[in-house]
């Protein structure tokens, strides 16, 4: 068997052992919905917005609770006091003494209910717009948290790549050293591993960032969330 044949059916095993290697990594295995749960709990907790959300319910609902007694306001009474010795030619007094005077603004009282429904909506509102934010919380989260979990199952194929590289180059040196193996054909395994090994930094980089991608939305280490 010439070199070059040797050559090629290593580097077909290689190729075999590495394509059977990959197969088997997938982000399924890595998935836990109970700890994504803990996520979405803890991002509800943190992140700002929430507490902008609760802050406008709050103040929603103390509006209609004020706009609750709000029907007060069409009722208001006062007195009038005309001394007992007065004596008014112009406009006569027929009782004297204090005189309590009651009136009521009908114009106010038919828009209180209104006034009073409106400020119940404003109340439903907002607690629906918490609810909407929620669900977008709970969708940034999801898609975080399988961008790191993707990150991470293609840091361990670009892992495994490197491994492989390291190998082939490893049984290519003892050949070539033999003189079974070209130098091309060994310089191409090393050009292999370099590219290997660069690709390897930058799925590293990916899952630093898909981390921080996540803790950032989080408002939390994902160390602290177990």
């Amino acid at each position: 068997m010439n070199n070059k044949l040797k050559a090629l059916c290593l580097s077909l095993f290689i190729l075999i052992f590495a394509s059977n290697a990959y197969a088997q990594e997938t982000i399924f295995k890595d998935l836990s919905y109970a700890y994504l749960e803990k996520l979405i709990a803890t991002a509800k907790k943190n992140y700002p917005q929430v507490k902008i959300l609760d802050n406008q319910i709050n103040v929603a609902r103390s509006t209609f609770h004020q706009s609750a007694f709000s029907w007060l306001d069409a009722f208001s009474a006062s007195y009038i006091y005309s001394p007992q010795s007065a004596i008014n030619a112009t406009q006569p007094v027929i009782f004297k003494g204090y005189q309590l005077v009651a009136t009521v603004s009908i114009g106010s009282l038919f828009e209180k209910p209104y006034t009073i429904h409106n400020a119940r909506v404003a109340v439903k509102i907002a607690e629906e717009q918490k609810d909407q934010y929620f669900l977008t919380i709970e969708a940034n989260v999801k898609r975080f948290y399988f961008a790191y979990l993707e990150a991470q199952a293609d840091l361990r194929n670009k892992v495994n790549a490197v491994q492989d590289a390291t190998t082939s180059v490893n049984q290519l040196k003892h050949t070539f050293d033999r003189g079974e193996t070209t130098f091309q054909v060994y310089k191409e395994a090393l050009t292999n591993l370099y590219n290997q090994t660069s690709v390897r930094l930058q799925a590293e980089l990916a899952v630093f960032t898909a981390k921080t991608n996540l803790e950032e939305f989080l408002g939390a280490r994902l160390e602290s969330i177990k």
